[in-house]
């Protein structure tokens, strides 16, 4: 009873899945997606605080308002920006944490406790999140500078440009935690290099953006510094309230904006006030125009002496304007570094392994050429490097494969292989654990036209699988004269079974057995192979068979066997077209020698025999020609005669 009143506050990382509670695993899923999620939210609020910068507007009639449709539309896209703020406080209530005590070994134990879980983020990160929620442009805008319209605006305007500011430094450092948890979560920030690009590529044009609107709210304060000197000289017909377009209808203010010279003082082209770097927006009209032309022109501008260093700003005597344009000079230097350094990272990726196999080719060319290789041994080179590049990539599978686990690199060779093993008849009647097995020995190999997988008399080390293209085999009986035998192989067949009947044998000598045919690519080819290590075990599995079904099979599709048994039947045909033509011989000679014999007719009178001289000639012809087909037939019954019959495979259970 004393145990059901407890709750649990701690849950290893593997058993979280099966614990009843309402508190979310900060490496699951759901958090993942909302990690996610969030960081979109935080990019468009860095992106969306920088334009309250465009509120003030400045008018020809020498006085500044706000645009109320931007401060409306601003208004409610920051509103909405701030609730991911308020919900991502909740999802940090119910997040459980690692106790830093048991990190020594694993993914370590969850805090599950709720309380202890509020307690933490109360002391740690509550406050910062807090304060980057509050809605402070929109209460600012909306509530206190109205009221400060009709004292001071210069104040009003400071006060929305120091709360921004502040405010948005605090949420721009809570970007690079939410960044950091991200990439522990699923160990990058962004899934492709050209994701990863465009994310950099982004955040410089960002810069770009809050220089460009701080430029442009500058360069307001600057015009109306302008405006303050002037009217500084003209009290007391000048008031500071006449600057706010509300104002713009009082008699005493057209009275004195008609007497004053305001307009051409306060051009950049006088001498009466420096405006130095903030010149070109009174010169091009930026601060008196709609709000999509001095945003681009403003986002140009800030890019351009971003990337540039700050190098062609000419500035005034003024302290804040000399400040400002130092900042963009050391902002744009670290900035512009980065960009260029991740982005050439980023992209580099993308064509490393290409710039790797252009490397290597040149230093086989560069080989090839000081070694002086034959031109037709060069291009069998060049056409193997083609070929591999195309078909692997430059990607080396068996060292991924290696650095994976067994269970999951069993999976994968499954996956690549076990089709395609099923398509040679000589493995169709084994189990799927024997293929199995089989599959996680197959390496991969490939080749190209003219290319000579083994040759007649060279040692077998491996049986090769063919799954693409086709090979010619051929064979001259260990170089006996007036012996060749040929036959093309493609897929689903094989070479090299000398080595399987070596692998069957219950004492296999150290030797390798020697290849019986030459093997050359015809058109390129894909197989798999196994080296006779790996062959041994295959052969241990075949003597579970032992059938006869198998025997059968493996006669009919090695090339040895067949061979021999095309021989068997030639020399069979020989040796009975030799007894038919020794038969058709006997029965001619005895013709002649019926016919050389005295003749009588009717009466018992004998005749001459016929001895005509064409006649004997003809004969003698037959039998000669006879004789000669005979003594040919004779020689190619030798010839297949001496071809030996192939080992026989043990296919048989060992006796134990």
């Amino acid at each position: 009873k004393s145990w059901r009143g407890k709750e649990l506050s701690r849950v290893f990382s593997e058993d979280y899945d099966v614990v009843d509670t309402n508190i979310l695993d900060p490496r699951g899923l759901i958090i993942t997606r909302w990690n996610k999620i969030f960081l979109v939210a935080c990019l468009i609020s860095l992106f969306v605080d920088p334009l309250f910068f465009y509120l003030p507007r400045a008018h020809e009639d020498i006085c500044i308002d706000v645009s109320i449709p931007l401060e409306v539309a601003l208004t409610i896209v920051r509103s909405a920006v701030d609730a991911f703020y308020i919900i991502q406080i909740y999802v940090r209530f119910h997040t459980a944490y690692i106790a830093p005590s048991s990190r020594v070994f694993g993914r370590g134990e969850l805090i599950v406790d709720a309380s202890t879980i509020a307690s933490r983020y109360l002391q740690r990160d509550f406050w910062p999140d807090i304060l980057a929620c509050l809605p402070l442009p929109q209460v600012l805008i909306w509530l206190a500078i109205p009221n400060l319209r009709g004292s001071s605006v210069v104040s009003s305007r400071n006060l929305i440009r120091f709360i921004i500011i502040i405010q948005y430094f605090l949420r721009l450092y809570l970007l690079f935690p939410l960044s950091s948890q991200i990439v522990k979560t699923s160990g990058v920030l962004t899934e492709t290099a050209w994701a990863g690009a465009a994310y950099n590529l982004m955040l410089y044009m960002l810069a770009s953006h809050v220089l460009g609107s701080s430029w442009y709210l500058l360069s307001i304060e600057r015009q109306e510094e302008c405006w303050r000197k002037l009217c500084n000289q003209e009290e007391p017909r000048c008031h500071f309230a006449y600057f706010d377009c509300r104002s713009v209808g009082n008699p005493s203010r057209a009275a004195w904006f008609g007497s004053s010279n305001i307009s051409g003082l306060c051009d950049p082209n006088d001498n009466f006030f420096e405006f130095g770097i903030y010149a070109d927006a009174l010169t091009f009209g930026v601060t008196n125009s709609g709000f999509f032309n001095k945003y681009f022109y403003c986002l140009w501008w800030g890019l351009r002496n971003l990337s540039s260093l700050g190098q062609n700003l000419l500035t005034s005597t003024y302290v804040g304007e000399i400040a400002f344009a130092i900042v963009i000079a050391n902002l744009g230097l670290v900035l512009f570094g980065l960009l260029i350094g991740n982005m050439q990272t980023y992209l580099q990726s993308t064509t490393m392994r290409l710039e790797e196999w252009r490397i290597r080719r040149t230093d086989t060319e560069q080989w090839m050429k000081h070694r002086q290789l034959p031109h037709g041994l060069k291009q069998s080179v060049r056409r193997y490097d083609q070929y591999r590049w195309v078909t692997t990539h430059g990607v080396d599978e068996e060292a991924i494969l290696r650095s994976l686990p067994l269970d999951l690199r069993r999976g994968i060779k499954r996956h690549l292989c076990l089709n395609l093993v099923r398509q040679v008849p000589l493995f169709d009647q084994m189990d799927e654990r024997m293929l199995d097995a089989m599959c996680e020995r197959l390496k991969p190999s490939l080749g190209t036209p003219g290319m000579v997988v083994v040759r007649e008399g060279d040692p077998v080390n491996e049986m090769i699988f063919i799954i693409r293209g086709h090979l010619d085999s051929y064979t001259t009986n260990g170089g006996r004269t007036g012996f060749f035998n040929s036959c093309h192989i493609g897929p689903g067949d094989f070479c090299g079974e000398e080595l399987l009947t070596w692998a069957l044998d219950p004492r296999p000598s150290i030797i390798l057995p020697s290849s019986t045919r030459t093997v050359k690519a015809i058109s390129e080819v894909e197989a798999f192979a196994l080296v006779a290590e790996d062959l041994k075990f295959v052969a241990s599995q075949f003597r579970r068979l032992h059938s006869k079904q198998l025997r059968h099979t493996f006669r009919f599709h090695s090339h040895q066997w067949r061979m021999w048994a095309a021989c068997f039947v030639q020399a069979a045909w020989f040796r009975y077209k030799r007894r038919r033509e020794a038969e058709e011989l006997k029965r001619r000679e005895s013709f002649v020698a019926s016919i050389s014999e005295p003749a009588q007719d009717q009466n018992g009178i004998s005749s001459l025999p016929r001895t005509g001289s064409g006649f004997v000639y003809a004969v003698r012809l037959a039998t000669g020609i006879t004789r000669g087909g005979s003594q040919r037939c004779r020689n190619d019954i030798d010839i297949l005669s001496s071809l030996q019959k192939p080992i026989e495979p043990d296919f048989t259970v060992e006796d134990r």
